[in-house]
């Protein structure tokens, strides 16, 4: 069955267990929460830090599970959806859940918010990928009963945080299919399919189309694969719905400048990564069928834009491909030719990802939107730099970094600001073209990659590029975060827009 949550006023009978939130000060002060033994919690080595949780059992009772909170005085929103994560960790087993986590929630926490976070959490955690499983074995949890008094206004944000999350997970359902099933023409369908279940116009470029439209970084990096390019263009308006068959969207100059800002999102969409001739080793493979994380998070977005309804006009620009060392690769040294003209000397076919991120964002442009986030599993550097955690952040405009930065943390998503130092930018000089796509050396690398990418970003447009080469691929489990794809990305977009709409 699906995962249903409902509100009462007063804890229910009728449920298998009960969760119970902690503040770290409760414990310090020997006052928990009803239901919680403060001496047995103790004994199994609970501190209340935020995602912790024990369970209490004993005399035939139902077992109450202990939610760390962590300190009251640094509890915000985050904090819910860890709790509902640590909820649903410990639930797994158990059909009917109850809590009462929000019920003592502090006055500065945003009661919405955190009611928001807490189902984000709970369905995050529930997450399986069982496509391939011949017996799955899901969390039996259904359904979550929150205890709390806020009524209508809490089952609207605990239904809205679970449609959220559900779209975090087509995200991940996307990353996680093998790189042979999700070949371009595959995503291209199920961004369609979404498109019409979710209201969203998604325009299909096939080869022939992408040929017309010049974009020859996507076609060069495609050179060696026997599985055809797609472009996908997606476009939603706060205005009404949007019909699928997609009607070609207006040029630039003809769009209307009234109206609500537009929004240009951009999602790298390398279905597998093999290198090129430039080939990776076997380990080096073993996660590139997620190499289109970026484009999964912005399809995912779209998918979720109905029901967050931010007052921006969006639109989606994902280049699809695999990078392949068929008979016809792009060679090392190869010069390819962007679609405004650009001409990029191919010195590593492995360093792919910009060159088709380089035709969208010449695309993107094009539409003069307000703002453009592109979202990318772009550098081994950026990992290297800060970890599986956390997303490099790069970009143009500091206001819109910094907008960046603070939908992130609402959204529980960690980001780094990096620089983009002019220095640099001599070392993507060619001796035959305008552009090199990688430096002659190591260092630097994810600067010098969104040094190159901001090359073809229009002037006066503010800009930003995620590096979430890290992030967007978990090997363990963690609190909200599963083992796999993550849908990294998708909760700050959907925030920053929700904030654009709002300044």
């Amino acid at each position: 069955m699906p995962l249903r949550f409902t509100t009462s006023r007063a804890l229910p009978d009728a449920v298998d267990a009960v969760g119970v939130g902690v503040f770290t000060d409760q414990l310090d002060d020997g006052s928990p929460p009803d239901l919680l033994d403060v001496e047995a919690l103790s004994r199994l080595g609970f501190t209340g830090a935020v995602g912790e949780h024990r369970t209490l059992t004993g005399n035939g009772e139902r077992p109450v599970i202990a939610l760390g909170l962590g300190d009251r005085a640094d509890a915000t929103a985050h904090t819910y959806r860890s709790a509902g994560a640590a909820l649903a960790t410990a639930a797994s087993r158990f059909r009917r859940v109850a809590t009462t986590v929000l019920a003592d929630r502090p006055d500065a926490v945003d009661a919405a918010a955190s009611a928001r976070a807490l189902a984000e959490g709970v369905v995050l955690a529930t997450y399986r990928f069982t496509t391939y499983k011949s017996d799955p074995k899901p969390p039996l949890i259904d359904r979550v009963v929150v205890v709390d008094e806020g009524g209508r206004a809490t089952t609207t944000a605990l239904n809205l945080g679970q449609k959220v999350a559900d779209t975090v997970c087509i995200a991940r359902d996307l990353v996680n299919e093998p790189g042979g099933t999700l070949t371009p023409s595959v995503f291209a369908e199920r961004a369609v399919n979404l498109g019409r279940e979710y209201d969203f116009a998604v325009r299909v470029r096939d080869e022939r189309g992408i040929q017309r439209a010049r974009m020859g970084g996507l076609l060069g990096v495609n050179r060696g694969s026997a599985e055809p390019p797609r472009f996908l263009e997606l476009s939603w308006s706060p205005g009404g719905s949007t019909a699928t068959a997609t009607p070609k969207p207006k040029s630039a100059k003809s769009r209307s400048r009234s109206g609500p800002p537009l929004v240009a999102l951009v999602g790298k969409g390398v279905t597998f990564d093999s290198g090129g001739l430039s080939l990776k080793t076997s380990d080096g493979m073993r996660d590139m069928k997620g190499d289109m994380a970026g484009a999964a998070a912005v399809l995912a977005t779209f998918a979720a834009l109905q029901v967050v309804k931010p007052s921006v006009e969006v639109k989606g620009f994902l280049p699809l491909t695999d990078n392949m060392p068929g008979g016809d690769a792009t060679r090392v040294g190869d010069v390819l030719h962007i679609r405004n003209g650009t001409t990029v000397e191919v010195l590593n076919t492995d360093a792919e990802g910009r060159l088709i991120l380089a035709d969208a964002l010449v695309m993107a442009s094009e539409a003069r939107p307000a703002a453009i986030v592109d979202l990318a599993t772009l550098t081994g550097a950026c990992k290297v730099a800060l970890g599986n955690r956390i997303a490099g952040l790069m970009g143009n405009d500091a206001a819109l970094i910094d907008r960046v930065r603070a939908a992130a943390s609402v959204a529980g998503e960690e980001v780094w600001p990096l620089p983009l130092p002019a220095q640099l930018r001599s070392k993507l000089d060619s001796e035959i073209a305008d552009l090199r796509n990688v430096s002659n050396g190591r260092d630097g690398g994810a600067l010098i990659a969104g040094l190159f990418l901001q090359e073809f970003v229009a002037d006066g447009i503010p800009w930003v590029h995620l590096d979430i080469a890290g992030p967007a691929d978990s090997t363990e489990h963690d609190g909200e975060i599963r083992k796999g794809g993550t849908g990294f990305g998708v909760r700050t977009i959907l925030q920053l827009l929700e904030d654009f709409a709002a300044t």
